[in-house]
């Protein structure tokens, strides 16, 4: 859709705010309360200081590759729903050690809920006039980080010790939560949207996912 249709700036913005909610719900429903359970303080903040470095990085990795030939914020929002994806392959993975039938509700759901973070990743690229080959090869590439996730979360933390499993997922949060605070929210406040809709989005977002998440446990 993204790339069929020419999308208004209160659209890409809603679409925005809503994978900020989902991301937000992410963090705040699942990834956080998982490691809580299992990790130290002191690892918890060493893991999301970890994760924040690698969202400055991830930055100016982006900022340095394109130079001043485009903006940074869409080449951010499309880290940030590939960092929702690592964590979605993570536990997909991991789950689906675990049992199929797991692995498959959570592959199920989490692919539901990122619809608005690749719709607006997608939109975000066109708008800012990424050539569409390059638009089309990195949306392609949005399989890759989920797929040697899943596999690493199947093979490696399927069975690894709490501590990496937790560590892994709040190196995870850092860089999702940065990313979304810097970056997407703020991409998604560019365009305008009147509030009612971009708050309604948000809304909407977080609450798609706690119902996607409460139904597969």
């Amino acid at each position: 859709m993204a790339e069929g249709i020419h999308t208004p700036g209160w659209v890409r913005g809603a679409s925005l705010h809503a994978a900020a909610g989902i991301a937000i719900a992410l963090v705040a429903m699942d990834l956080v309360p998982r490691a809580l359970g299992a990790l130290d303080m002191w690892a918890i903040v060493v893991a999301f200081i970890c994760g924040a470095v690698a969202s400055v990085l991830i930055a100016r990795g982006i900022k340095w590759f394109q130079g001043s030939r485009s903006d940074v914020g869409p080449w951010m929002i499309y880290a940030a729903v590939g960092a929702d994806l690592v964590s979605d392959g993570l536990m997909t993975g991991a789950g689906s050690a675990v049992g199929s039938s797991l692995g498959f509700l959570l592959a199920a759901s989490q692919s539901v809920a990122n619809i608005p973070g690749g719709f607006a990743a997608a939109a975000s690229l066109r708008e800012n006039n990424v050539p569409r080959m390059q638009r089309i090869a990195v949306s392609v590439g949005l399989v890759v980080p989920v797929g040697i996730s899943a596999a690493l979360g199947f093979w490696l933390l399927g069975g690894a010790d709490p501590f990496y499993q937790k560590s892994a997922l709040m190196v995870i949060v850092g860089v999702l939560l940065l990313t979304t605070v810097e970056d997407i929210i703020p991409e998604g406040d560019a365009p305008e949207p009147k509030r009612w809709i971009s708050s309604t989005a948000f809304a909407s977002g977080f609450v798609i996912f706690a119902l996607l998440s409460a139904g597969m446990r």
